[in-house]
């Protein structure tokens, strides 16, 4: 699974530390330090605040009355007091135990990501820590050290333990860590090379490190912007097959669209009338004598496709925002001083728009693939050859390129299974019921990655056939982004290798240069 690149706009800073203070990281700022390794600050009232709600936990640390998570085991084994003495060795029990993921390495991006909303919540003053262990965090991110975590152990509740834990190992010095440069080795070198001393934990610490959302919410955030971008993308692609299919641009209309005004169909349709505007091939079929009475619902329904998916995108960013302004930790320190058990750390809200974003990706792939498909069949592609190839028989053209789009959406189709919908009770039935958020995650990204290829195959069989139209011209925006793939992947032939095609056409969707090609003509696109 790789990450998507997307264009930013000329007004975001990307060279400055990211604040991170007391109120919420915004998700720019969760791009930022995830994938373009920005540093973090922590901000003054960031460690006021830090340092008050920790002279609250050293007095409940004295006191004989135990308090869950202060002076207690946890989960199943929260009934049993700890003495003063044992205390620190708790804490590190905690993390070393908690650390007990397995499988592949994840991400760098979604470590770094889930690092800074760990920080984040540190940095509101409800967690209890002492102002060094923030600061000792925010200096691993920093120093673009990378704990290394395992794809397998969260449940999502008591929020992604395991992987939290694996980095609050790396914390204490311990376990295993990728530098800057991405080389493995154990925490201990590494953090003597950037100069950190390792966190020696106290009451409450370990507990504070590990309880959150924040492995499944930075895969949220990061999910949300490549989308946002696919979109774009899904409606650039549409257009090209409407266009070099023959179909009609009036099904776009915005008084047809404002019969059901929903928000992300309007984009969707106003999208795609720029995009086709001043096409040759659209206007060649559009008078009088044109027989064609409608197209079919992969094409003319593409708005209605995009448009739900948007809104439904709008919906998972609102609960990501909602997310990111949150203080995630159990116990917490309230505003006046009471420490505080609670559920705050169930992860299912982000896991349910996770799991819709799941089914997305899967429908926007399946209807793009579709379209795809009717490019290949002499009997529906309106006089292009078998295949779009350059002798059928002879040749195959993009046949088997539709088989791929094929097994990536059936794919995708098992991936929009709701992972948030399954449970299983852990710590001997203490945790009962949990979200599944973690794998929610992992397999949205798994989707996101195959989206983007289904959506470059359909880009690179549309840019083809609009050469094949010659001499009807395509729009100035459709003809940009097939000159931009012509820029990597030659015309119409005969039979070439064609992985190492599809690949560049990837890359071109994966870095936005095909969204950017359309927007130099059209303008930033909805």
């Amino acid at each position: 699974m790789t990450a998507q690149k997307t264009t930013e706009t000329a007004s975001e800073d990307t060279t400055s530390p990211v604040q991170v203070g007391v109120g919420a990281v915004g998700a720019a700022d969760v791009v930022r330090v995830a994938r373009d390794g920005a540093a973090v600050e922590l901000t003054d009232d960031a460690l006021r605040a830090i340092a008050a709600s920790r002279v609250r936990i050293e007095s409940l640390a004295e006191e004989p009355k135990p308090v869950y998570g202060v002076s207690t085991g946890f989960g199943a084994l929260a009934t049993r007091h700890i003495p003063t003495e044992l205390r620190r060795q708790l804490q590190k029990s905690l993390v070393r135990s908690h650390a007990a993921g397995t499988g592949a390495e994840v991400e760098r991006e979604v470590i770094r990501a889930l690092m800074l909303l760990r920080l984040s919540t540190l940095a509101t003053g409800r967690t209890g820590v002492r102002p060094e262990v923030a600061v000792a965090y925010a200096a691993l991110l920093s120093a673009g050290i990378t704990p290394v975590v395992h794809e397998y152990g969260s449940l999502g509740c008591s929020g992604d333990l395991a992987p939290l834990a694996h980095v609050a190992l790396a914390l204490m010095g311990e376990g295993t860590v990728r530098d800057a440069e991405g080389r493995s080795m154990p925490a201990a070198e590494a953090l003597a090379a950037a100069g950190i001393a390792p966190v020696e934990l106290a009451e409450k610490e370990g507990l504070a490190l590990i309880n959150g959302t924040d492995g499944m919410l930075g895969q949220l955030v990061l999910a949300c912007r490549d989308l946002r971008n696919l979109l774009r993308l899904a409606d650039i692609t549409a257009a090209m097959s409407v266009e070099a299919q023959l179909g009609t641009d009036r099904v776009f209309a915005a008084d047809l669209q404002e019969l059901r005004p929903h928000r992300g169909q309007a984009s969707a349709a106003a999208n795609m009338r720029l995009l086709l505007a001043d096409s040759g091939i659209v206007a060649s079929h559009a008078g009088p004598d044109c027989t064609r009475v409608q197209d079919a619902y992969s094409l003319r329904c593409a708005p209605q496709v995009a448009g739900g998916a948007r809104d439904t995108l709008a919906h998972a960013e609102a609960v990501a925002d909602t997310e990111l302004a949150s203080a995630i930790d159990n116990p917490v320190v309230t505003t006046d001083g009471r420490v505080e058990s609670n559920g705050n750390f169930h992860g299912a809200p982000v896991a349910y728009v996770l799991d819709f974003l799941a089914i997305v990706a899967a429908d926007l792939a399946s209807i793009s693939e579709r379209r795809t498909d009717r490019f290949l069949d002499p009997a529906r592609n309106h006089g292009l050859t078998a295949f779009l190839a350059d002798d059928p028989g002879v040749d195959s053209g993009h046949m088997i390129a539709q088989y791929t789009q094929a097994a990536i959406v059936s794919e995708l189709k098992r991936l929009a299974v709701p992972a948030s919908s399954d449970s299983i009770p852990s710590s001997a039935m203490q945790e009962d019921h949990v979200s599944m958020g973690w794998s929610a995650a992992r397999k949205l990204r798994r989707a996101v990655d195959g989206l983007t290829r289904v959506l470059a195959i359909e880009a690179l069989t549309a840019a083809r056939a609009l050469d094949m139209r010659e001499p009807l011209f395509p729009s100035p925006a459709t003809a940009a982004v097939r000159d931009r793939i012509r820029r990597e992947v030659a015309g119409p032939g005969t039979d070439r290798h064609l992985a190492p095609e599809i690949e560049a056409a990837v890359e071109l969707c994966r870095t936005g240069e095909l969204v950017a090609a359309a927007e130099e003509v059209v303008g930033p696109l909805a």
